[in-house]
């Protein structure tokens, strides 16, 4: 066992601001090559970030709600790719450990291990001897490119001839990568798409869809843990939030550095700084800001009270989760669309990072588990009286 002591949020937080720097200089290097450098990939590890959600066993940290939020919104003050690709990875590491123990034990006997994938099940699965064989086309695989392992979904036709969703961990090795990332946003997180050809997965790497749902894990050590108790969807919810929040500040950050001495054109306005249509767009942006990280700091805090109690999860509160990841981004997004209207028409070249602080935030907005109106609907069919229409919760 490696378990040690964890390091404290504020900790965390500090290294990844000493993280910023790095990702700035790399972002249009990143943009270029839809991908993230080596030296990103050597520094996230040596930060120690990437055991912010890995089982304390196997010498992780299982950092909290609060914790991921104000990290993964410290990180995206540097880049919104690398940061989706964390976050990607804080969650799949923790839906790890909700696998077997066994299973644990191979994962996370590489250090600094990285677990990408989606809950798709985009593929399809038959039984086998010991197993089961996938086969399948995965998209949006984020972070795949730098990851050990992959969740992968596939469809298997249950014992009553209906077809049941199931989940796998398999290693990236034994998939093909298509190279098809070619997007307007998020360009470095490599997203690709992943191909499993009569792949044999282990029976015991694979369990069914509704158990990965399910209040109790497949781990007989955590499963003693609450951390491991909370909803997946929610978990999602606090591991993506986060970034949502730094992104608007770094929008903000970007344009005050390049706000003195700035006209508007066409106008008797020498410097932007003077014109009282500025202040208006910035008051709004920030306020917009502000209020998006109350709100995340807010489900944060309600997640972390809820996992120190080890109280169950009701249904209107799984809902609520979905609700507040939606408007965490709605806000943040508005927020930078406004701070992009002010920055001007030279804000398009590519050295300037407000346009691609839109397009990463755009990305992440449309998201199916992020899109605010999705989510908002969702929660309105709840005020409603409605039941959900969506098993994802």
């Amino acid at each position: 066992m490696l378990e040690t002591m964890a390091p404290t949020r504020e900790d965390l937080v500090g290294r990844a601001a000493g993280l910023v720097p790095l990702l700035r200089a790399r972002a249009q290097w990143m943009e270029e090559h839809r991908r993230l450098p080596e030296d990103v990939i050597e520094a996230l590890e040596d930060s120690g970030l990437l055991k912010m959600r890995v089982p304390a066993q196997y010498g992780g940290y299982e950092s909290d709600a609060r914790t991921l939020i104000d990290v993964h919104a410290e990180l995206a003050r540097g880049d919104s790719s690398a940061t989706f690709c964390v976050s990607v990875w804080s969650l799949i590491n923790w839906i790890a450990g909700r696998f077997p123990d066994d299973v644990q034990d191979e994962v996370f006997a590489t250090p600094n291990v990285r677990v990408c994938g989606t809950i798709s099940p985009s593929g399809v699965a038959t039984r086998t001897r010991g197993g089961y064989i996938f086969n399948g086309r995965w998209r949006f695989n984020s972070g795949v490119l730098h990851s050990h392992w992959k969740f992968t979904g596939a469809m298997l036709e249950g014992p009553d001839g209906e077809p049941e969703p199931i989940t796998a961990l398999v290693p990236v090795a034994d998939l093909e990568i298509v190279d098809d990332w070619h997007t307007s946003g998020l360009r470095a997180s490599g997203s690709v798409s992943t191909v499993a050809k009569d792949l044999f997965v282990p029976a015991e790497r694979v369990i069914t869809t509704q158990q990965l749902f399910a209040a109790q894990c497949q781990s007989k050590i955590n499963g003693a843990k609450p951390i491991y108790s909370v909803p997946l969807l929610v978990t999602s919810t606090a591991a993506t939030a986060g970034q949502t929040v730094g992104a608007a500040k770094y929008a903000m950050q970007s344009f005050l550095e390049r706000l003195p001495g700035r006209p508007i054109t066409y106008t008797d306005y020498a410097s932007q700084q003077d014109a009282p249509v500025t202040h208006l767009q910035i008051g709004e942006a920030a306020l917009l800001t502000e209020e998006a990280e109350a709100r995340a700091h807010r489900f944060a805090e309600y997640v972390d009270a809820k996992t120190a109690n080890d109280e169950p999860w009701s249904e209107d509160e799984r809902v609520d989760s979905r609700a507040q990841m939606g408007r965490v981004a709605q806000l943040a997004m508005k927020a930078i669309d406004l701070i992009a209207i002010a920055s001007g028409a030279s804000s398009i070249f590519e050295d300037v990072p407000i346009q691609r602080i839109q397009r990463d935030m755009r990305a992440i907005s449309i998201h199916a588990l992020t899109n605010p109106y999705t989510n908002i609907e969702l929660y309105g069919r709840l005020i409603c009286g409605l039941k959900p229409n969506t098993p994802y919760l």
